[in-house]
C-alpha cells in the first residue's frame, strides 16, 4: 500500500476506532449489569476489527472449561486486548497495566467492563493489586492475562511474570494459553500507520499443575502455559538472549 493511502487508511481506521469506542462508552455508561457492558464491548471490537478489515477468526473454542479459568496470551500489540475482548465470551475480565487507566477513552471503557489494574514499577501497591485480584478469582471470575507485561519491537516470546499463575494455582482453576497472530502485522509497536491484515486467536488445551503447593504449582503452570503458546507461535524465545 502507497504512503498516501496507507495515511488515508490509517485516518479512516482512527475515525472509526474513536466513533465505536465513544459510541460503546455511552451505551455502558447507562446500562447495567457487568456482563451486558462486556457483551457491548465484544460487540463493537468485533465491528470495529471488521470495518478496519482486520478480519477476526478464532479457534480452539472448545478448549475454554464451562466453569472459571485464567486466560493467558502472547503480547505483541496494542490491538491484543481489543482482540481478545472480540474473541472471548463476555463472562472474562482482563487484568491490565495501571497506566492504562489513565488513558482518556480507554481507561473508562476499561473501568466500565471490570478490568483489573494492576501496579507494574511499585512493589507495595503490586502487591494490594494481586491481593484483589486473588480475591476476584476465587469469587469466581475468570481472567484475561498478558504475562509478558509489555511487548518488544522484536518477534519473539518474552518471559513470563508469575502473577497469573500464583493467581490460578491459588484459585485452584486451569490455564487456558492462547496464541494471538496477526496484530504484530496489524500494528507493530514502531508502526504509526496500521495494515488491514486478518488476526487470529487460537486457544490451547487448558493446563494444570500436578504440583499442589501454590509456589510450585504456579511455576509448573507458567513453565507449562509458555511452552504451549512457544510451540504455536512460530516466533523465537527472547528469553533465552
Amino acid at each position: 500500500m502507497r504512503a498516501p493511502l496507507r495515511a488515508a487508511y490509517a485516518l479512516y481506521v482512527g475515525v472509526v476506532f474513536a466513533l465505536m469506542a465513544t459510541t460503546a462508552l455511552l451505551a455502558m455508561l447507562v446500562l447495567p449489569g457487568l456482563e451486558r457492558r462486556r457483551r457491548i464491548a465484544r460487540a463493537a471490537a468485533r465491528a470495529f476489527l471488521r470495518a478496519a478489515g482486520m478480519p477476526l477468526s478464532v479457534r480452539g473454542m472448545q478448549e475454554l472449561p464451562a466453569g472459571q479459568c485464567v486466560v493467558v496470551a502472547n503480547h505483541a500489540s496494542y490491538l491484543d486486548g481489543l482482540v481478545m475482548t472480540a474473541a472471548l465470551p463476555p463472562r472474562f475480565g482482563f487484568v491490565i497495566k495501571r497506566e492504562m487507566a489513565r488513558v482518556p477513552l480507554a481507561g473508562s471503557l476499561l473501568r466500565r467492563i471490570g478490568a483489573e489494574f494492576v501496579e507494574r514499577f511499585n512493589r507495595h501497591k503490586g502487591a494490594t493489586d494481586a491481593r484483589r485480584v486473588l480475591r476476584n478469582v476465587s469469587s469466581g471470575h475468570s481472567l484475561v492475562f498478558f504475562p509478558e507485561g509489555t511487548f518488544s519491537p522484536r518477534p519473539g516470546l518474552l518471559k513470563f511474570h508469575e502473577g497469573a499463575f500464583i493467581t490460578a494455582a491459588r484459585a485452584g482453576c486451569p490455564v487456558v494459553p492462547a496464541v494471538v497472530r496477526g496484530t504484530r502485522q496489524a500494528l507493530a509497536p514502531a508502526q504509526l500507520l496500521p495494515r488491514a491484515v486478518p488476526v487470529e486467536v487460537e486457544l490451547l488445551r487448558a493446563v494444570t499443575a500436578n504440583a499442589t503447593e501454590p509456589v510450585a504449582a504456579s511455576v509448573e503452570l507458567r513453565e507449562r502455559a509458555r511452552s504451549a503458546i512457544l510451540d504455536r507461535l512460530d516466533e523465537p524465545d527472547l528469553a533465552l538472549g
